[in-house]
């Protein structure tokens, strides 16, 4: 009798802390687990006139080489703007705001925080804060940590692909495929 008394408080326990029953500081219930994918382009643009990717630090002898705008210790305050296809005329679709370190001593590698606001969801964002090795080619995978409004509580993938990278000035289309748990 003592077992099943045990397994009954257990079991409610269990229930009362399943994630579907959750509620933050202010009593609000999250609801259903949502899974959201995602498709849009990155603009990142070193060079122009009005840059959205701007170097606000680096650390001593930080030096561009032929061939590498983005120098090792170099610290970004980014802008970017998001759109629909990998065209700049294409349906904007958002923005991406936060910053970038060059952390590749050896070839081009960067870490990256950055909150990514969506049109479509009223301004809801999600958060990626992860390394992008630039130079392993299509595939790469970066971590999603958090979002808020739509996105709440996010966690998930983005799935990097180049579609334009000029090695001379930095400038690059990214497409990004995204995948969100979020409630």
């Amino acid at each position: 009798m003592r077992t099943l008394s045990l397994l009954a408080v257990l079991l409610v326990l269990l229930l009362v802390s399943h994630p579907r029953n959750a509620a933050d500081a202010h009593g609000h219930r999250f609801g259903k687990e949502k899974l959201t994918n995602l498709r849009f382009y990155l603009h990142d643009t070193l060079s122009d006139r009005d840059p959205t990717a701007v170097p606000v630090a680096h650390g001593a002898g930080a030096t561009p080489r032929p061939g590498d705008p983005t120098p090792f210790s170099t610290v970004y305050v980014v802008d970017d703007v998001l759109t629909e296809g990998p065209q700049r005329t294409s349906r904007v679709v958002g923005s991406a705001q936060g910053l970038y370190a060059s952390t590749g001593r050896h070839g081009l590698g960067l870490v990256l925080g950055i909150d990514f606001a969506l049109n479509d969801y009223n301004g809801s964002s999600f958060v990626v804060f992860s390394r992008n090795p630039v130079t392993d080619g299509d595939g790469r995978e970066l971590a999603v940590v958090g979002g808020r409004g739509a996105f709440r509580l996010a966690r998930g993938f983005a799935l990097l692909r180049t579609h334009y990278l000029n090695t001379g000035n930095g400038d690059a289309i990214i497409e990004y495929n995204v995948t969100l748990l979020h409630y």
